[in-house]
């Protein structure tokens, strides 16, 4: 774009340009970047700390399992463990001997020691063996119980871990492991199960920074399930919750585990909603600030550009006041001061020489009127009317008594137009005039004009400006009615105000009509343009109403595109 298109822009606009561009912009940019920096940023950092809050319960997790399944291994290969389990007992004495020699001394020192540990079972089917305490018959498993099921199926002789559907406390979850067969002799089958403490699983699936729903699953099972007890968040509103896993099948004993935790989003997202009221308090001031200054030089600057643009106007309707204003010293207090001087000199030039000119020229004006006067006075006026009351007299003659109607207005128009030596005519005569016209223009368009002149009996007497009616029917006439195809209708009426005190007058066709834009142009012209255009008639007509009644005359003007227009004045008071 070059320089000069920016001339034509006005200085407001130009203002507002800067400010969008400048200031208002690059604000909103900069603090739109900065938070979306900022709100990623802390995501981001809320997420790693619920992974590695979920990490940290994994690694806990994992360390009490291990734990437990080396208790599980070093049992489970113990020789003196199995030749306890391996041997028949003659009497129940030698079991009672051994059981407290090695099942008392063995089991319990693992009991206290390690916390993670709330029971450990043997399990066995030698029936020589008195059944109590630590030790219990295999025939005494639930063969439905699912942990029993899954040790059988497991195919492995390594420990794992299961979960125990018939414990009442949950999580119940236990390490079970087949026992290796190392006498040799009356071997029996032999499991041993150790079950994790419920309270000590809980509370390591507790520890989360944040709340959410913990759930400890085996495959598509879940286990264990968690539910903080303040974030409101339940199994049914997890719907769009930020879901993170740790797998625990890197142990052989966890196969297909895994810890996965919900968290509503709302939670996690709370310090991203207060960053984002952060930057957006942050924001306000850098727009309002910059606003306020802007609006409050651009308003200094317009205010004072507009008064010198109004004086100017005035100036060109010779109205030559001086603008009053304050000493000040930038550009605008000096091209005040310059305008000032200038109309000061202008005043003084008018008065001195124009005024001189203009009366000389009036002098002028007046001798070259009076020779014109002259000539016209050579012309009787009466010729005129002589010939066409001839031309209408040879008509009816001929018997064209129609030609002799049109004549005969035709000839009443221009006798009154002429011999009106007043401004101020009866509604009587104006109507008239307006009648013998409308019949004139019947007389051209036939049957496509139709008209009808109403007026209340006392009305007819009030005066009115003369040709203010007139006009406007022959407005209708050419421009509403002609250019249609259709027939068309011109309502003249002349009634009271509902004051009393005055008329109202209504100029009212179906002609073709104007759009809402022209109509708008003329209004706009009828009110400011000192251009007549096409509209002479109607601006004349406008311009007396205001000379003769000032503020007490009102003059609308409503039409509609293809249906008509209607022109209103009102005279308060006659």
């Amino acid at each position: 774009m070059k320089l000069s298109a920016f001339h034509n822009i006005r200085l407001r606009s130009k203002m507002l340009m800067i400010y969008f561009l400048s200031v208002f912009i690059p604000v909103i940019l900069t603090n739109v970047i900065f938070y979306n920096i900022t709100t990623n940023n802390v995501k981001n950092q809320k997420m790693r700390d619920l992974s590695l809050a979920m990490e940290q319960m994994r690694n806990e997790l994992m360390y009490q399992a291990d734990a437990v399944i080396g208790i599980a291994t070093v049992l489970y290969t113990d020789s003196i463990l199995n030749d306890y389990l391996d041997t028949r007992y003659v009497n129940d004495s030698d079991y009672v001997y051994n059981y407290h020699s090695y099942i008392t001394d063995m089991l319990e020192k693992y009991t206290p020691v390690y916390r993670a540990i709330q029971r450990i079972t043997l399990y066995t089917n030698n029936d020589t063996i008195i059944y109590g305490g630590y030790v219990y018959p295999i025939s005494g498993i639930n063969k439905q119980a699912s942990w029993y099921k899954q040790l059988m199926s497991s195919g492995t002789s390594n420990p794992i871990i299961v979960e125990d559907s018939e414990s009442v406390s949950k999580p119940a979850l236990s390490v079970v492991v087949r026992m290796s067969n190392t006498t040799g002799l009356n071997v029996f089958d032999k499991i041993i199960k150790i079950d994790l403490h419920p309270e000590l699983v809980k509370q390591i699936l507790s520890n989360v920074t944040l709340e959410g729903n913990v759930y400890l699953m085996e495959g598509d099972n879940v286990h264990y399930k968690l539910y903080s007890g303040d974030n409101g968040m339940s199994e049914e509103s997890e719907d769009g919750a930020i879901v993170i896993e740790e797998d625990l099948s890197n142990k052989s004993y966890f196969s297909n585990w895994r810890i996965v935790g919900k968290f509503q989003e709302r939670q996690v997202l709370e310090e991203v909603r207060k960053s984002k009221e952060f930057v957006l308090y942050m924001a306000l001031p850098n727009i309002l600030i910059p606003s306020l200054i802007i609006i409050w030089f651009t308003r200094s600057l317009n205010q004072r550009l507009f008064r010198i643009l109004k004086q100017m106007k005035r100036v060109k309707n010779h109205s030559f006041e001086l603008i009053e204003n304050e000493e000040t010293n930038d550009e605008i207090g000096q091209l005040t001061s310059e305008f000032n001087h200038m109309t000061m000199q202008l005043r003084s030039l008018i008065h001195d020489v124009y005024m001189a000119d203009i009366q000389k020229k009036e002098l002028e004006l007046g001798r070259k009127q009076s020779q014109l006067h002259a000539l016209q006075s050579q012309i009787n006026p009466h010729f005129l009317f002589n010939s066409l009351e001839t031309i209408r007299m040879r008509s009816l003659m001929k018997s064209e008594e129609e030609t002799a109607k049109i004549i005969h207005h035709l000839a009443k128009i221009f006798r009154k137009s002429l011999s009106w030596g007043r401004d101020l005519v009866s509604v009587r005569d104006e109507l008239d005039l307006v009648d013998s016209f409308l019949k004139i223009q019947k007389y051209r368009f036939g049957d496509k004009l139709d008209y009808l002149i109403e007026v209340d009996d006392d009305c007819v007497s009030r005066l009115i400006p003369k040709m203010t009616l007139q006009p406007l029917v022959e407005n209708s006439s050419i421009h509403g009615i002609e250019p249609m195809k259709l027939p068309g209708f011109i309502r003249v009426s002349v009634q009271k105000s509902s004051s009393g005190d005055g008329i109202v007058c209504t100029i009212a066709d179906n002609g073709v009509g104007m759009s809402s834009e022209k109509l708008s142009q003329l209004q706009y012209d009828m009110n400011h343009s000192e251009e007549l255009g096409e509209s002479i008639g109607m601006r004349n007509v406008f311009l007396r109403l205001k000379l003769f009644y000032g503020d007490e005359a009102k003059f609308s003007i409503d039409s509609v595109k293809d249906q008509g227009t209607t022109i209103r004045i009102e005279i308060h008071s006659l």
